[in-house]
């Protein structure tokens, strides 16, 4: 398997919706599910969704072990989800910055709902069903978009909290998510 390139905002792909996945268990999802862990795991990313490396299929991975890079977040585990669903399980939202490996060396204040339930499945096509809050909800959201063509940048309410990582954070190192 292998480390691909990643889309960067712009690119046609990441504005798709993707497609649902209708076969589980194949060689060619294996396949993509690996290359995405490759990609992630060698670009130290939270996430990432089968559309940033131009395979415009509803498959996100995420996970977040103890990471310097999140020193406040509590860990969330490693999980393959295939054709999520999202329900907010309440109204309340809050703001967090986030990055994305497709917009590098930015970041920008996001709302996100603060709990939801996710159920979709795994490459198996056995059903995940998980009700969540704080980081690993985020996580969850910020993916999950992606497959439905928006990326960020567009949840953004205030431009003013968007801007280069050295410029919002001078003297942090912050690598992309």
């Amino acid at each position: 398997m292998s480390v691909r390139p990643v889309l960067r905002m712009g690119d046609p792909v990441l504005l798709q919706v993707a497609k649902p996945v209708e076969r589980f268990d194949t060689p060619e999802l294996h396949a993509l599910l690996q290359d995405m862990k490759d990609t992630m795991a060698a670009l130290n990313g939270a996430g990432i969704a089968a559309p940033q490396i131009g395979t415009s299929l509803q498959v996100v991975i995420f996970g977040v072990g103890k990471n310097p890079r999140y020193p406040q977040a509590e860990e969330v585990p490693y999980t393959e989800l295939i054709n999520p669903v999202l329900e907010p399980q309440t109204d309340a939202m809050e703001e967090g910055w986030e990055g994305c490996l497709s917009v590098p060396g930015m970041r920008g204040l996001v709302p996100r709902y603060t709990k939801l339930r996710y159920r979709g499945f795994d490459p198996k096509g056995q059903p995940i069903d998980r009700t969540v809050d704080g980081f690993h909800a985020r996580v969850v959201q910020h993916e999950v978009d992606h497959l439905h063509g928006i990326l960020y940048p567009m949840r953004i309410r205030d431009l003013r909290s968007f801007g280069f990582n050295e410029a919002l954070f001078p003297g942090q190192q912050l690598v992309d998510d």
